[in-house]
């Protein structure tokens, strides 16, 4: 997670289903059966509460907690949540995410004017070729090498490269 108006990162470790939760909604893919994330918007938004705003709140020991702020428009509770879970939840109900400065001090880190710029590559550096684009040279691999390359792009929470990935499979499905 980035500052809108800065160049720190909040880097928060998640899970890989977590990871997927929250590609899935950044690319807008409409799974056969609802999420457990779609399940929480359904149910909300069934009892007529929606969410207001995602906090990332607290750093204890390492360890980021969370809390969704919603509304059934009487009052407005939080509910403690994972990050993880949280940011899924902020994503499909499209509401800004939040932390304090205090978590963005401790657990911050700035990215350099070189490093902000995005990387758009799929290759490692070493198997780039100069005369073909990222896309091109994603044709190049086979299907179990693209398998590892999108694991490793939700690790690391490379959704931009694991959508590209992604369509290159589903491309050859």
């Amino acid at each position: 997670m980035g500052e809108v108006k800065g160049n720190r990162r909040l880097p928060i470790i998640i899970g890989m289903f977590e990871a997927q939760a929250i590609a899935i909604e950044i690319e807008k893919i409409v799974p056969n059966r609802p999420m457990t994330h779609d399940l929480f918007k359904s149910f909300a938004e069934s009892f007529n509460f929606s969410v207001l705003e995602i906090i990332i709140s607290d750093l204890r020991e390492g360890v980021f907690y969370a809390k969704i702020v919603c509304t059934d428009g009487t009052q407005t509770l939080e509910i403690d949540a994972r990050p993880s879970d949280a940011i899924a939840i902020g994503l499909r109900f499209s509401v800004p995410i939040y932390t304090f400065e205090n978590i963005m001090s401790e657990a911050g880190i700035v990215l350099s004017e070189s490093d902000d710029i995005e990387d758009d590559s799929i290759i490692p550096d070493e198997e780039e070729s100069s005369d073909s684009s990222p896309l091109e040279q994603i044709k190049k691999y086979s299907y179990d090498k693209l398998q590892e390359m999108l694991d490793s792009a939700l690790e690391n929470e490379d959704y931009e490269k694991a959508a590209q990935i992604r369509d290159e499979m589903n491309r050859r499905n």
